[in-house]
């Protein structure tokens, strides 16, 4: 089906940074399958994971142990501080899982019509649950009518949650980015996510984190709620989880931990041999090779470039980011970048617009970092004038 724009390029492998076409030409990768590959292409810690489990066993099923899964759900608590972890098979199912624990907790508090109040430019997935949690109109468009029970608000602004009564006595939850991806790399104030963390204390609300894009290290913290040392009931993880092996977690803690029980939820494939095997490659290697520290530094590093090399062009509005995750938000539409990077041999993207977004792998040396800054400046200054 005709549903995704394609560029003309085709990839026949990949090492590290860099993916070769198949004529052989190589592509310095600054999106990382959109967040996905962040120990790079091909890494081989990943590689003999997947090729010695699947010579093994691939898949059994959730209807006996899965001591893989069982290691992976240890060491996801350890680095986050939750409780419990159900495995699935994306972000989309990851946040679907959410949601439906925020309607199980609706239950338990005898809410009958429940609120979960979600973010305007916010990017939850496209299943009819998660579109409707979605804040951004022109991904919803069409498939009306959406799912009942929640309320948008303005991201980064705690003055939008000061309600009516009569509303404020429907909310159980809040559900947003720790930082906006597809809405356009959208950093919150600091102190906006504590403060948050806070009212929903006061409130009994759960606090539920979309880490999809921004967990795993991609910020330069294992989740990006950690830079302001809070914790909330509910996170989920995906894209890098796996190293591109299909695998999605929705972990829970305190009053969420145990909503879901035997019968109320469940996924075929979810956390089973194979993905729990790449994905206990993907944290090993990341904690090995101190990525997620590297990630902080080399992307402050790029940021600050950026900065003192855009921002003082007419044209560019913003640049903002954490970690490996760079935003740079320029005055008009700048879609053409996307083709204009590709003939160059670079590999970006451009998200809500005007916003050319860099998600480069973990594993990234500080010369493809300069090439990467190098490239995004020259296209940006021409782009401008």
């Amino acid at each position: 089906m005709a549903t995704y724009r394609r560029l003309d390029v085709a990839f026949a492998s990949g090492r590290g940074a860099w993916l070769t076409d198949q004529a052989g030409a190589r592509y310095l990768d600054a999106l990382s399958g959109i967040a996905v590959c962040g120990l790079g292409h091909a890494h081989p810690a990943v590689a003999e994971a997947l090729a010695e489990q699947a010579g093994r066993l691939v898949h059994t099923s959730n209807l006996y142990r899965i001591p893989l899964q069982e290691e992976l759900a240890e060491r996801l608590t350890e680095v986050t501080g939750m409780e419990r972890v159900f495995f699935c098979n994306s972000g989309a199912e990851a946040n679907e899982a959410a949601l439906k624990i925020c309607r199980k907790f609706a239950r338990h508090k005898q809410v009958a019509e429940p609120l979960i109040i979600a973010m305007t430019g916010s990017f939850h997935g496209r299943t009819m649950a998660t579109l409707s949690a979605t804040g951004k109109e022109e991904v919803r468009a069409g498939f009306e009518p959406l799912l009942p029970g929640f309320l948008h608000v303005p991201y980064n602004d705690l003055s939008a949650l000061q309600l009516p009564e009569a509303v404020h006595a429907r909310v159980v939850a809040v559900m947003l980015e720790a930082i906006q991806g597809e809405g356009g790399v959208n950093v919150p104030t600091p102190g906006y996510l504590r403060a948050l963390r806070e009212l929903c204390r006061r409130n009994g609300w759960l606090l539920v984190l979309d880490e999809v894009q921004t967990g795993m290290g991609r910020t330069g913290a294992w989740c990006a709620y950690q830079h302001e040392a809070i914790l909330p009931e509910v996170v989920t993880l995906a894209k890098s989880l796996g190293n591109g092996v299909p695998i999605g977690a929705c972990l829970a803690g305190g009053a969420a931990a145990d909503m879901l029980q035997p019968g109320s939820h469940g996924s075929t494939f979810g956390g089973n041999p194979l993905a729990a095997a790449a994905a206990l490659a993907v944290i090993r290697t990341l904690r090995e090779q101190h990525l997620v520290e590297h990630a902080a530094t080399c992307g402050a590093a790029m940021l600050a470039r950026f900065r003192e090399q855009l921002g003082a062009i007419d044209g560019v509005v913003a640049i903002r980011g954490k970690g490996l995750m760079i935003g740079i938000e320029l005055e008009r539409d700048c879609g053409v970048l996307v083709e204009q990077a590709l003939q160059r041999r670079l590999l970006l993207n451009v998200t809500a617009g005007k916003v050319v977004r860099l998600l480069p792998p973990l594993v990234i040396t500080e010369q493809e970092a300069d090439q990467i800054v190098a490239t995004v400046c020259l296209l940006v200054k021409e782009f401008c004038h």
